[in-house]
């Protein structure tokens, strides 16, 4: 019950899981599996959409086509690793999540923002250095990330000439710290264990 209280969103998840199992049993019995995961995608999607109403699905950027269809296979994947669970956007959408009902999403935001930074142009480098550190990285931070006071010093230099690789050992800090502590309790969340049983129903018989 503590736990529930504490992230009621794996409460909602819980409860429209129990809610449609059946109904989900009798509507994909005797359907191509395929077409069970694509069922099981887009009711993951519309849940996730759920928990974030100022998303739209563009920003969230779900496809149905098969190469980002959630698939059991996938789901079980998260298991293996940090590094599988960011490689899907399901995966991230699902930690982000999880992260907020912890309160540190800052960290998978921060990771993310890291990510897009170093496909940026050069040309544009300044200005997102500059948004990444005014927001994730100054002691006034609203997201402030937990790294060390010497990467955060550095990071403030780093960010007047910034380069493609200036937050790389920030990112890898903050990666260590949700590979270390978040993710292990993401896989003892009832919310994996739900949506894995779910998956396990739906797309392994």
């Amino acid at each position: 019950m503590k736990e529930m209280q504490k992230m009621p969103w794996l409460f909602l998840w819980s409860t429209h899981s129990a809610k449609i199992k059946d109904e989900d049993h009798e509507a994909t019995e005797g359907k191509d599996p395929k077409k069970k995961h694509k069922a099981l995608g887009v009711e993951l999607k519309n849940y996730l959409m759920s928990l974030m109403p100022h998303m739209d699905s563009a920003e969230i950027k779900y496809s149905l086509s098969k190469e980002v269809m959630l698939h059991a296979e996938e789901v079980i994947e998260w298991s293996q690793s940090l590094e599988k669970l960011l490689a899907t956007q399901y995966g991230r959408d699902a930690f982000k999540e999880f992260l907020k009902s912890e309160f540190s999403d800052e960290n998978i935001e921060f990771w993310l923002a890291c990510e897009d930074y170093k496909k940026t142009q050069a040309d544009h480098l300044h200005g997102k250095a500059e948004k990444i550190y005014k927001e994730f990285v100054q002691l006034d931070a609203e997201k402030q990330v937990n790294i060390d006071f010497h990467t955060r010093k550095n990071l403030a230099e780093k960010a007047q000439d910034p380069t493609p690789s200036s937050f790389d050992e920030a990112q890898r800090l903050v990666y260590v710290l949700m590979e270390r502590d978040s993710y292990p309790r993401f896989l003892k969340s009832r919310f994996y264990h739900e949506l894995l049983s779910k998956v396990d129903c739906s797309g392994l018989k």
